[in-house]
């Protein structure tokens, strides 16, 4: 992986960590707000489509927009699934789990299934950052506060769905990019407007509709700044990820991007005061260790 593709995916860490940070400070609603979000994030991307069509650099096919659907299945699934696992389960365990179980069934299925032939320094890399994580997330007894086994049951088994939705998207997505559309950005714009297209048509159509619409008004008025955080840095990060899955294998993109769950621990150490700051450097130190042996593989 070159320094280059390296930087956009720590840039895309980081923008990931923040949004993830504002999403937590919208509870109950999750529906409506990941409907919110994508469809403030399809609006803002909307013209930029536009130019790129009209400039000719990509052609919108049905090829394209059929991959864009399906892409944009997988991210409803982990977005409701994100917020949901928010509502019921510690924040603490849901986030590590889901980070780091996708990377590792993205890299399983990359290297049985896709052929991917990281180099042996690569893969220590990536398990390298896997560690790191791991380390990062470890709540010892009497540290950032008590979690019930129940609480932590649950948290795991959210965690672990979300991780596999976050596998899906992510090998769809670097198939797509890689055979489907050449532009990264225009693909994403086209999913973000089959997410909102069909969210809207769930609003109406699902059981609880009446609810959900009320939702989204709340949304709107009361939860302006999480909104537009959220509709900007989430879309920034994926298409960063998605250029980067252009020029690196995605065995190694998905590792390397979970360098979000250090970035956000350490933000939250920052803004909320949360303790074991010196066993979450350490395993910040780890995940650096591991970068380096990507970079250099």
């Amino acid at each position: 992986m070159t320094f280059p593709v390296l930087g956009l995916v720590l840039i895309a860490s980081v923008a990931h960590a923040v949004w993830n940070l504002a999403a937590k400070s919208v509870t109950g609603k999750g529906f409506a707000f990941v409907l919110a979000y994508h469809g403030l994030s399809a609006i803002l991307l909307a013209p930029i489509a536009i130019v790129i069509i009209a400039s000719g650099t990509q052609s919108l096919n049905w090829g394209l927009v059929g991959a864009a659907a399906l892409s944009a299945v997988f991210h409803i699934a982990y977005s409701v699934a994100l917020q949901s696992g928010y509502d019921h389960a510690p924040l603490g365990v849901v986030y590590p789990t889901a980070r780091g179980t996708g990377p590792v069934v993205t890299i399983i299925i990359a290297v049985a299934v896709l052929g991917e032939r990281p180099t042996l320094a690569e893969a220590a890399g990536a398990f390298t950052v896997i560690a790191g994580i791991a380390v990062v997330t470890i709540r010892p007894r009497g540290g950032d506060g008590p979690t019930s086994s129940h609480g932590l049951r649950r948290g795991l088994a959210w965690g672990g769905l979300i991780g596999a939705f976050i596998a899906s998207y992510t090998l769809w997505d670097d198939f797509a990019v890689n055979h489907v559309s050449d532009s990264p950005l225009l693909y994403f714009a086209v999913s973000e407007a089959c997410v909102g297209l069909i969210m809207t048509a769930g609003a109406y159509a699902l059981p609880g509709g009446r609810e959900k619409r009320a939702d989204f008004r709340e949304i709107l008025t009361s939860h302006k700044r999480a909104l537009v955080t959220v509709a900007i840095l989430s879309p920034l990060a994926y298409v960063l990820v998605l250029y980067a899955m252009q020029q690196a294998p995605v065995a190694l993109v998905a590792p390397v991007r979970e360098t979000s769950i250090v970035v956000g621990t350490l933000l939250a150490w920052w803004f909320f005061g949360e303790r074991n700051v010196v066993l979450k450097l350490a395993g910040a130190l780890i995940v650096v260790v591991g970068i380096g042996l990507i970079a250099l593989g």
